[in-house]
């Protein structure tokens, strides 16, 4: 597997456009995706039961089972809670696009972000999706381009792509995400694309997904709260001259493993965005009976208010560790449990099976005044581990959302 460039029109056969419609401040807020040839799509949704219109519509598309050729991205307004109104706009959005390019509706799918219950302001995203038509291309400017239409409180853009080799041929697989805030398991304010040259089914790309949700976008948490857009897609346009992907197992091997990689570091990416966040937490739990047990309980901790202020305070506070793992509802013996801190300013073990130790604090503050730390829990009990990604919670993060809307 090779790294490589351009992001989600790093695969052959996507080109994209984007403007600064006025949506934002002067800020790129429009884009368009267009695949060459019919693409095969799969998706995941919020499990919000609030849904903004676009996730409705994607939701319907993406059951039809059917291709598409194009997807419509708009950033500054979430188009959620926005009545009938919200879903006429969302149908709209597709109708432009699809007329533009000599589609039917059904063959775009549509993205919102942005602040809620604020109805879209439809006459700048028409001329926005024309203009996005309009420049459509596969240049490294519009990879650039696209990646930051679709930010809204992001600092950075956030894609990945990777090479693999299928059958003798190049096989790409790229991608895009947004997310800083609203971010939590089980999806997020977050929205994913995924492209891919390969030639893949349907049904196996949609399982592919499903399985990958659940240890990359689902092990991630910024604040605890789960928004109404959250959606990732993934688009297989069969660009590439490489044999299917399902024809051979040791292809299915391959492409599996460069396709969780793709979605596991897009996932990374937005927890090291998180807003107003100092701090990246990697929360490694081993040892545990099930793979549930130890997704429940790194995905418990990652969540917890007082475990991100501990780290945001560089503070040792384990206790606060054990008791997100035993409010997590999974199963485990508190007294076979050992905790253990590292980073780039050192390692240093604070509890052992059970058994608080007199650690070194001024090591212990060396470790965590770290921008990236590591959290390594072994349960003690069985062979099972699950990995989940967080941040701290900063003075910063409630500034930035005590004046979202401004």
């Amino acid at each position: 597997m090779k790294i490589i460039a351009k992001g989600i029109l790093a695969a052959k056969g996507y080109k994209t456009g984007s403007v600064a419609a006025g949506i934002k401040r002067q800020k790129l807020d429009i884009t368009v995706l267009y695949s060459e040839k019919p693409a095969n799509v799969a998706g995941s949704f919020t499990t919000n039961v609030v849904k903004a219109a676009p996730v409705l519509w994607g939701q319907k598309i993406v059951n039809q089972k059917e291709s598409v050729q194009a997807l419509v991205v708009n950033s500054g307004n979430a188009n959620a809670c926005t009545g009938e109104q919200g879903e006429l706009d969302t149908l709209e959005m597709a109708n432009v696009v699809a007329q533009a390019l000599a589609l039917k509706a059904s063959e775009v799918l549509v993205c919102s972000t942005g602040v809620i219950g604020v109805p879209l302001p439809m006459a700048k995203i028409r001329a926005g999706i024309a203009s996005c038509v309009a420049k459509l291309d596969d240049t490294n400017i519009a990879a650039d381009e696209t990646a930051h239409a679709i930010l809204t409180t992001d600092t950075f853009k956030k894609e990945v792509a990777v090479e693999i080799n299928i059958g003798g041929e190049k096989v790409v697989i790229g991608g895009m995400a947004k997310g800083s805030g609203m971010i939590h398991p089980n999806m997020a304010t977050m929205l994913s694309f995924i492209t891919t040259d390969a030639t893949v089914s349907t049904y196996y790309l949609q399982a592919l997904l499903d399985s990958t949700v659940v240890d990359s976008y689902n092990m991630i948490s910024v604040d605890g709260d789960t928004s109404t857009n959250d959606t990732v897609l993934a688009f297989a346009n069969g660009f590439s001259k490489a044999p299917p992907i399902e024809s051979n197992e040791q292809y299915k091997a391959i492409f599996e493993e460069a396709f969780n990689y793709v979605n596991i570091e897009l996932a990374k990416l937005v927890v090291l965005d998180g807003e107003g966040a100092s701090k990246f937490i990697e929360v490694e739990v081993k040892g545990s009976l099930t793979k549930e047990d130890a997704r429940l309980m790194a995905r418990s901790i990652t969540s917890s208010s007082l475990v991100k202020t501990a780290f945001f305070g560089s503070d040792a506070n384990w206790g606060r560790i054990l008791c997100a793992m035993g409010y997590s509802k999974a199963h485990f013996d508190p007294r076979k449990v050992s905790v253990t801190y590292q980073s780039d300013g050192g390692t240093v073990l604070v509890l052992d099976k059970g058994q608080p130790l007199a650690f070194d604090e001024e090591l212990a503050k060396k470790v965590l005044a770290e921008k990236i730390i590591r959290v390594k829990i072994d349960v003690g009990q069985g062979k099972e581990e699950a990995t989940a990604w967080g941040c701290d919670l900063s003075y910063e993060y409630v500034r930035i959302n005590g004046d979202y809307r401004s």
